[in-house]
């Protein structure tokens, strides 16, 4: 009787803990449609697609160490040292307690009736159906093996009127040779402003491991001039089989005037020189605001020796506030960071970005240790680019002068 009773209390205790353990039907699948799917599906960047129990279960014991480790989803930002950025990928401790809880069960499906539905995604698009697609004039043979030099294409936008963006996105046509594609804007001969005058260019949107399309709040929006031209700098990693590449982006119009125009700004510095051997040299940028201004989100840009990167905010006042501080930069991640709150910028602010570089032998992605870096666009050499997407007022509003924009 008493063995009875044992066998029963420990079946009782077993059935108890299977049916407290977190199942994929109802508390593992919502986190990863929601966080990990938007790359992990067919057609995008992820090399393995977890949009249903069955693709997800073989990586269960691989997504734990990922989660664990912070490794996935990927941010780069310090989150102690950093503004609170709306995009923040990172999973919080109950997810990532959620999922190591139903790895270690065994990973079960549980009932799936329980699962929840995948976001809505439009086949190849992130940003939802385009009202515009543009695509390169023609194809570039991308060869086997060996260095391809930036390449730049023009495409004309054909339009006839001043058009405003609300949301871009990229997609590249033969994603396994590509390393990043960047959209920048050209307007006609004579009224280019001051942004598209520098490296940074007027940038509308890129394409790299961990970029964003750009998707803005409604009543926000870019300017793109009637009679302007897309250049597309893109930049190709051969891989060992020759192919042809015809890259495309897409964009959705606003449906009015916008009160509120965005911009894309950058803080370079074009003259630094990273010595041989250099573990951690110094290279310093500053933007300062010419009109008072929000500014939306950040980008910093390095190569492969890039080590860190910093934006402080300086007031007239001489008042500092550091505003994103990157402590690992990773060149195979191009993130941008969002803020939650915009941060103003009154006339005089600087935005000052400090970055280190490591040159040495220490860097196992250092092509070579032996020679000084300069500037360069091919990724054995270096850039610094603290991007940041700032705003002035737009068409609906009524404050700014058209000669404080061109300023800009």
């Amino acid at each position: 009787m008493r063995l009875t009773l044992l066998l029963s209390t420990s079946a009782l205790t077993l059935a108890s803990a299977f049916a407290a353990a977190p199942t994929f039907s109802k508390d593992v699948a919502s986190i990863v449609f929601n966080r990990c799917a938007e790359c992990h599906r067919a057609g995008e960047a992820a090399p393995m697609a977890l949009t249903s129990y069955k693709e997800v279960r073989p990586w269960a014991k691989a997504i734990k160490t990922a989660v664990l480790s912070r490794r996935m989803p990927v941010w780069l930002a310090d989150a102690a040292h950093s503004a609170s950025f709306k995009n923040d990928r990172r999973l919080s401790q109950s997810e990532i307690d959620t999922i190591t809880a139903w790895v270690d069960s065994g990973a079960p499906e549980g009932d799936a009736r329980q699962t929840p539905k995948m976001p809505q995604f439009v086949a190849g698009w992130s940003i939802g159906t385009p009202d515009q697609v543009f695509e390169m004039v023609e194809e570039f043979a991308v060869p086997a093996e060996g260095v391809v030099p930036y390449k730049y294409f023009q495409v004309p936008s054909g339009f006839t009127e001043d058009k405003w963006i609300q949301a871009a996105e990229i997609r590249p046509g033969q994603r396994g040779v590509l390393h990043h594609i960047i959209v920048f804007v050209q307007s006609p001969a004579g009224t280019e402003t001051a942004s598209e005058r520098t490296a940074g260019g007027n940038m509308l949107t890129g394409f790299a491991p961990g970029e964003q399309p750009l998707i803005l709040a409604p009543g926000r929006a870019k300017l793109i001039k009637a009679g302007s031209t897309f250049r597309l700098q893109l930049h190709y990693t051969p891989n060992g089989k020759a192919v042809l590449d015809r890259s495309k982006f897409g964009v959705i119009f606003a449906k009015q005037a916008p009160a509120i125009q965005a911009i894309t700004g950058s803080a370079i510095n074009f003259a630094f020189k990273i010595p041989a051997g250099a573990d951690n040299h110094e290279v310093k940028s500053s933007y300062t605001a010419k009109v008072d201004t929000d500014i939306l989100g950040f980008m910093p840009h390095m190569h492969v020796r890039g080590k860190d990167f910093k934006y402080t905010v300086t007031r007239v006042d001489g008042s500092q506030e550091v505003v994103l501080t990157v402590p690992r930069y990773d060149f195979n991640w191009q993130l941008s960071y969002e803020l939650k709150t915009p941060i103003k910028l009154n006339k005089g602010d600087r935005i000052d970005c400090v970055a280190h570089f490591d040159n040495s032998t220490n860097n196992k992605y250092n092509p070579d240790p032996t020679k000084d870096v300069k500037w360069g666009d091919q990724t054995w050499e270096e850039m610094m680019i603290g991007f940041f997407t700032y705003t002035i007022p737009g068409p609906a509003a009524s404050s700014v002068t058209q000669s404080a924009v061109e300023q800009e």
